[in-house]
């Protein structure tokens, strides 16, 4: 969280550049990530237009804009290269819903990958609800989301 969003924009752009050399087919580029690493999912989505998808756990959408942050995934909504399937936690007290209403209306008014994203609401999840050593681990909605990650990746071309 202390590095600004540009260098983790580059430091992934080189990612994907070093697994090209490696042998790996970037044409089936996905991204996937866990809270701040949703963050990053959404923003890397709306950066590289070769990524096919990507899947935001629980992944914040708004926020005050900083030097670090000058962005966040409701302003890029729009220019989503793939779509990106939401995974929340309704009682996550750190992403309330009305956040994601806004990144749905941001998203509507998208590209057509923007507006073929979507998101599940996990009723009574808190946030980190995937995290399995921690007293927020919800499994039916772990196993869920995973499977749901699985399939998007599948239909979008990354898998």
């Amino acid at each position: 969280s202390k590095v600004p969003d540009a260098q983790v924009m580059g430091d992934l752009d080189a990612s994907v550049a070093w697994a090209k050399t490696q042998g790996a087919d970037t044409g089936k580029l996905g991204i996937t990530g866990f809270c701040w690493g949703g963050r990053m999912t959404w923003l890397y989505a709306a950066h590289n237009p070769s990524v096919k998808a990507g899947v935001a756990w629980y992944g914040r959408l708004v926020g005050e804009r900083s030097a670090l942050t000058p962005t966040h995934p409701v302003d890029a909504a729009a220019r989503l290269a793939g779509p990106v399937l939401g995974l929340y936690g309704e009682k996550d007290p750190g992403i309330p819903l009305d956040s994601v209403e806004r990144m749905k209306t941001a998203l509507a008014a998208g590209s057509a990958a923007a507006k073929a994203s979507q998101f599940v609401i996990y009723p009574d999840a808190p946030h980190a609800f995937h995290a399995d050593y921690r007293p927020s681990y919800r499994q039916a909605a772990a196993d869920d989301g995973w499977k749901r990650a699985l399939e998007w990746f599948k239909v979008h071309g990354v898998g």
